[in-house]
């Protein structure tokens, strides 16, 4: 079966190139991460709302465009690029689909809108250890308190709304909320994360099921991975072009048989994999059946894309690419960042076998 973007996603795709490289390049990262700022760039999102990239899968009724998650992982693909530090991700992909598939219709009337127009930032909070392990979780949901703490939520240090997971449910809780305490992350990518306490916070409970649960995380990791894809893709162009620059012994070293056999399996790695990405995508809007098994197939293949990218452009742009001088260190470390974020490839290598069946 050949993917192949509609004219909507299309648009929005070249649109999102042009306003990233054009006000988010990665010039702006290294800004924020010398100010210390970890991700906080209101004014980006701002300008990222405006255009309506907050509100892509959110149907029209809600304050959205309803273009569905192909059109979105155009647009998570084109900030990978540049690296963008924004609650993109966090906010418009994975508390989106939250609320649209476990909130009620009180709660998607609340905070959909405000989601779509950016006015409100939602992050989901899942693990509690230092591996991701969704189905281990110790949160307490008693007299409408919430009690436990999570680790690492990804945008949380910024969040206004945080979804949380416990074993079997969901629960919306408000990052202003009294009892509830977070420590801000200082993350090796500069983007942005927090451990987050809750003691007696007041909470609402969403619709329950652990199945409901898988199917958010699956698509937090498939949009996950269409922004690895561009990372990956940026990262192998930027080394493709310095090979057919860079001269040692009299002639470029693009010419060099062994690097062009490392540039072409990179090149023929970056395919498949965005190929198992939109089709990922594509299961989603078409809703299939077995979206789980896209999911784990694209986040596994991402993960080790990004890693072997992000490598070969530290070691063939050689003693630059080991300095901060050279972007090749911030894509390595947005890229080890984004392999572990809602399971690695040994992860998903393994869950992918399990729902096969072997």
């Amino acid at each position: 079966m050949t993917f192949t973007l509609n004219d909507d996603a299309r648009m929005l795709k070249e649109s999102a190139r042009d306003f990233f490289r054009e006000q988010a390049p990665v010039t702006r990262l290294r800004k924020q991460r010398d100010a210390k700022q970890n991700g906080r760039d209101p004014d980006l999102w701002a300008e990222i709302s405006a255009l309506g990239f907050a509100g892509v899968i959110i149907p029209e009724e809600y304050g959205g465009a309803g273009l569905g998650y192909v059109a979105l992982g155009a647009v998570l693909e084109e900030a990978g690029r540049t690296l963008v530090a924004s609650p993109l991700h966090s906010s418009a992909l994975a508390g989106a689909s939250a609320l649209l598939l476990a909130g009620t219709d009180a709660q998607k009337a609340e905070w959909l809108p405000k989601i779509a127009s950016g006015e409100v930032i939602a992050s989901i909070a899942i693990d509690e250890g230092a591996h991701h392990a969704p189905a281990k979780s110790k949160i307490k949901f008693e007299g409408g308190k919430l009690s436990g703490e999570k680790h690492y939520v990804a945008d949380g240090h910024i969040a206004d709304l945080i979804i949380v997971a416990a074993a079997d449910a969901l629960y919306l809780v408000k990052a202003d909320a009294a009892g509830l305490t977070r420590r801000e992350l200082v993350t090796a990518d500069s983007r942005g994360a927090a451990d987050i306490s809750f003691a007696g916070v007041a909470a609402e409970k969403m619709n329950l099921g652990a199945e409901i649960i898988d199917a958010i995380l699956d698509r937090a990791r498939i949009g996950l991975a269409a922004e690895m894809v561009g990372a990956a893709s940026e990262a192998f162009e930027i080394t493709s072009e310095y090979l057919k620059t860079r001269k040692q012994f009299g002639q470029v070293i693009g010419g060099f048989q062994a690097l062009q056999h490392r540039a072409a399996k990179l090149f023929t790695d970056l395919e498949l994999t965005r190929s198992c990405v939109l089709a990922a995508l594509d299961a989603l809007d078409r809703n299939a059946n077995n979206v789980a098994e896209y999911a784990s197939l694209a986040k596994a293949r991402a993960s080790e894309t990004v890693h072997l990218a992000t490598n070969e452009m530290v070691q063939l742009h050689g003693g630059i690419g080991m300095t901060d001088v050279h972007d090749a260190g911030l894509y390595l470390k947005r890229a080890r960042v984004t392999e572990a974020l809602y399971g690695g490839a040994s992860f998903h290598r393994d869950r992918y076998a399990s729902l096969l069946g072997f």
